[in-house]
């Protein structure tokens, strides 16, 4: 067994998982961060596994109690002993109207609005915190967070936990493929909170960004340059951040795969998962994937937007975009020939072609990735959420259709997404290294219609490339 699988195994055992839970309940409870972190979301995610592996669930609910009354209770000492600090630190400091709306909510009910809070989403990690700065009495806020957190314990965690103990008798699913499911479903969550919530927080307004400026200008030898290209606009820390830790990610997982000697467990576990799942209507959509997704298709999807930096003369913009893409496929062609991984299955017109990266992946997540980056530049920060949301939502099907058609392994889709994420992240670096004018307003509606046309064309008239 691999490493992976390994830690993989070691995650999934019930202590691990009561940790987990107790982890996020305290979490989604604990002043200021509750308003960051998905809790909802995360602690149904894992009350499901422990449903599936049938978990006990009084442990689980007993898990999900105390975390909840220990963030109450950590936020209520905060608010209580560091009033005046707790203001002045971010993000409060840069978001009164948070303290506005609880103080509101807690003039509103009292003594009681401890408990109510603890089930009104947008106040919920708010409430405690003002509970301390207004002296609610200790005993009084005691009674209120134990009793809340008595009901909302089993309230959050039954759902997931029903669903655990439910979804393999209907499902049917066959047996050892379940970790397959739950890593590729978790992985796609991580991603879609780095890319969400994480990129928003080493953004130039991001809680991170101002810690590590404010850290920098203390080191002399570092303040100069870092206010030198805070003079040309926002330091690139996310895009660096991004190179560094994808290129270790894809470094580590590479050498993972290239000593294990064939399939990893979890590309065996994710290669009958997808088995099971596969029908008529999935395999003609992988197919047409797959035809978008390579050599021809990614040509005609960036044709007229490429003739449209060339027409407003944005040369940088074309050089950028050129080097991204030929970066990427030099990249995919030496990790093929270099490391020399078999397909699990090889169509005629892939005869010669080996596995590892995946090329569709890390083509698409580079296109994808890179017009996100491009497009937020001119958008609110509100809406960049969103737009890296759609990013994950478009390149997760491209990577997941070559399961679906037997051509890659799970692992070939993790490297190849690594890879493609160090190729985004160097070519926002340079972009990034010097201003540079806002890109026009451009037609998108027409452009986006033109790739649609001519993605099309090439897969009703042009054979696989």
């Amino acid at each position: 067994m691999s490493v992976v699988d390994s830690l993989f195994a070691l995650s999934m055992s019930p202590t691990m998982l009561l940790l987990l839970v107790l982890l996020i309940a305290l979490a989604e409870s604990l002043a200021l961060v509750g308003l960051l972190v998905p809790g909802v979301v995360l602690i149904t995610a894992a009350a499901s596994v422990a449903g599936h592996q049938s978990l006990g669930l009084p442990w689980l609910v007993g898990a999900a109690f105390i975390g909840a009354v220990l963030g109450d209770g950590i936020s209520y000492k905060l608010g209580y002993h560091h009033r005046e600090q707790v203001t002045q630190r971010w993000p409060l400091v840069h978001h009164p109207e948070w303290l506005g709306r609880g103080a509101r909510f807690f003039e509103r009910y009292g003594i009681y609005s401890v408990f109510i809070g603890r089930f009104v989403g947008p106040v919920r990690p708010i409430i405690p915190l003002i509970a301390g700065m207004m002296r609610m009495p200790a005993r009084t806020f005691l009674w209120a967070n134990v009793s809340s957190a008595a009901l909302w314990a089993p309230a959050y965690v039954l759902p997931g936990y029903l669903l655990g103990r439910t979804w393999q008798q209907h499902l049917d699913l066959p047996p050892d493929v379940e970790a397959a499911a739950i890593m590729m479903a978790a992985s796609v969550v991580v991603l879609a909170v780095v890319f969400s919530w994480g990129r928003a927080q080493v953004g130039r307004h991001g809680w991170a960004y101002l810690g590590i400026a404010r850290i920098i200008r203390r080191i002399p030898f570092m303040r100069r340059p870092w206010l030198s290209m805070s003079r040309a606009g926002e330091v690139p820390l996310a895009s660096l951040l991004l190179f560094v830790v994808a290129l270790a990610s894809v470094s580590a997982w590479t050498l993972l795969v290239m000593q294990h000697d064939g399939p990893l467990l979890i590309d065996l576990q994710a290669q009958r998962l997808f088995n099971w799942l596969s029908n008529d209507v999935l395999v003609t959509s992988s197919l047409i994937l797959a035809d978008i997704g390579d050599k021809l298709g990614i040509a005609a999807l960036l044709i007229p937007w490429g003739l449209w930096f060339l027409v407003h003369k944005r040369w940088d913009a074309f050089y950028h975009w050129g080097a991204a893409v030929g970066g990427i496929a030099l990249l995919n062609t030496l990790g093929k020939a270099i490391f020399g991984r078999e397909r699990p299955f090889t169509p005629d017109h892939l005869t010669g072609s080996l596995a590892y990266p995946s090329a569709h992946t890390s083509t698409s997540v580079v296109v994808i990735g890179l017009a996100a980056a491009f497009l937020v530049a001119g958008l609110p920060r509100k809406r960049h959420f969103w737009v890296y949301w759609l990013a994950i939502v478009l390149a997760t099907p491209m990577a997941l259709s070559r399961l679906v058609i037997g051509v890659h392994w799970l692992s070939d889709l993790i490297g190849g997404a690594l890879l493609g994420l160090v190729v985004c992240a160097l070519v926002r670096l340079s972009w990034q290294r010097r201003y540079r004018s806002p890109l026009p307003p451009c037609p998108w509606v027409l452009l986006a219609g033109a790739s649609l046309f001519l993605v099309t064309l090439r897969v009703i008239f042009l054979p696989p490339a």
